[in-house]
């Protein structure tokens, strides 16, 4: 085994027991497990006594719920161990981004270490929804994806990184945006490359090349952006709605019309995709008296220490990308920006700051690839690392239930009104 696939055992590990601690409290429905959990039951009932209940999203991240409550009851654990596995794998997967983006171990821990004290990974991990399942199969298919830019035959990672798409997209279908991302730099670089495209000063970093990947066909790319995905997608509902090709096909019709028209007008936590990197309006799962002046509180809101400082990294990434053209910074820029600005696209209104849980992930990266710049001291990067792991500390007291804190607490931590 290669040294990279034992500290990837090792991650997975570690951040799967941390994700264990405390799972099962409460022991009662938090937030959106009210949708979830019921749908996942449906589908280990002996009998289908009702029409599919939560159709407006895929089946898949849904079946692997149903098969955990099979495995360890209809219980708390059962209802949300699996998002720990996943929550564990995207980190794993943070670690892998990290070693195809900078080649080497030390910043592609970091860049793990960063994603794991964001909060947002550790909270969506932690509770039954379909969020970190879509986000694991993205970012591993995002690492097969940039694990294969730069090599001269992309095809195998390419094909997997499709079909790992293609599950996201079965889980929820904003799986999509980052596949999208992948299909608008592979036409734009092949576009590029029919206008015989040349840059007067080229470098080797360069994010184009006219002679990047010289055999990768017009029909590879139809194979692994488009087929393999959607064979991958639309395997996942047939042990729901077995081969009937009328019911598959009015399951994408009701997906769709509720997630291009449904609105919920007023709900308490909604936010405009603007102010997801500002973290202007969390989401509260859960908040809980629990004694005369103690409380067990679930928030969604990421770690400031983490994603306000990650804003001026993008800015230097986004300004390397277009001055020097470097690749590794136009990854970063694209896997960050298009997951995020692909909300402003969708007519739907209904939003919240989890929807910005794949780019917030994908921001861990950027921070890395500015404080890796030369010049810089080497342990600035673990340095950072250190204040990182510091806020979320400070979080952990409205990011577990099981831990809990007092009023006094919460209101310190309650830096705006907007956040209550």
């Amino acid at each position: 085994m290669s040294r990279s696939a034992v500290i990837a055992v090792v991650i997975f590990l570690v951040a799967h027991l941390a994700l264990l601690v405390g799972l099962t409290t409460p022991e009662k429905f938090v937030f959106d497990e009210v949708h979830y959990v019921p749908a996942a039951r449906q589908m280990i009932a002996p009998v289908m006594s009702q029409s599919v209940l939560n159709p407006m999203h895929p089946p898949l991240a849904k079946e692997l719920i149903a098969l955990s409550i099979a495995t360890f009851g209809d219980n708390a654990l059962g209802w949300r161990y699996p998002g720990t596995l996943f929550g564990a794998l995207a980190i794993v997967a943070i670690y892998l981004c990290g070693l195809a983006l900078f080649a080497a171990q030390g910043p592609a821990i970091a860049a793990a270490l960063i994603a794991a004290a964001n909060q947002m990974v550790y909270v969506q991990a932690r509770i039954a929804m379909l969020d970190i399942f879509a986000l694991a199969f993205g970012l591993l298919a995002t690492a097969a994806f940039m694990h294969g830019f730069r090599k001269e035959r992309p095809h195998a990672l390419f094909a997997f990184a499709g079909t790992l798409f293609g599950l996201a997209a079965a889980c929820k279908w904003s799986g999509l945006f980052p596949l999208g991302v992948c299909i608008v730099i592979v036409a734009a670089i092949r576009l590029m490359q029919s206008w015989r495209t040349l840059f007067a000063d080229a470098k080797p970093d360069d994010w184009y090349r006219p002679d990047l990947w010289p055999d990768f066909r017009l029909h590879h790319v139809a194979l692994c952006f488009a087929v393999l995905p959607a064979v991958t997608y639309l395997a996942t509902f047939v042990p729901l709605y077995g081969l009937s090709l009328s019911d598959l096909i009015e399951a994408q019709r009701r997906i769709f019309a509720d997630n291009t028209t449904t609105a919920i007008a007023g709900h308490t936590y909604m936010s405009a995709w603007p102010s997801w990197p500002l973290l202007a309006r969390p989401v509260w799962f859960l908040f809980d008296k629990i004694a005369e002046d103690h409380i067990s509180a679930i928030v969604f809101l990421g770690n400031p220490l983490v994603l306000w400082p990650a804003l001026l990294a993008l800015a230097v990434a986004l300004r390397d990308f277009i001055v020097t053209r470097r690749w590794d910074a136009f990854l970063i820029a694209a896997f960050y920006f298009g997951p995020w600005l692909a909300w402003a696209l969708l007519p739907r209104t209904l939003g919240f700051i989890y929807y910005y849980l794949p780019a917030a992930s994908a921001a861990s990266l950027a921070l890395v690839y500015v404080l890796r710049r030369g010049g810089l001291p080497r342990w600035l990067l673990w340095a950072y690392v250190g204040v990182a792991a510091v806020g979320f500390a400070v979080m952990l007291p409205i990011s577990a239930a099981f831990v809990g804190t007092s009023m006094q607490t919460f209101n310190r931590l309650m830096l705006f009104q907007s956040w209550i």
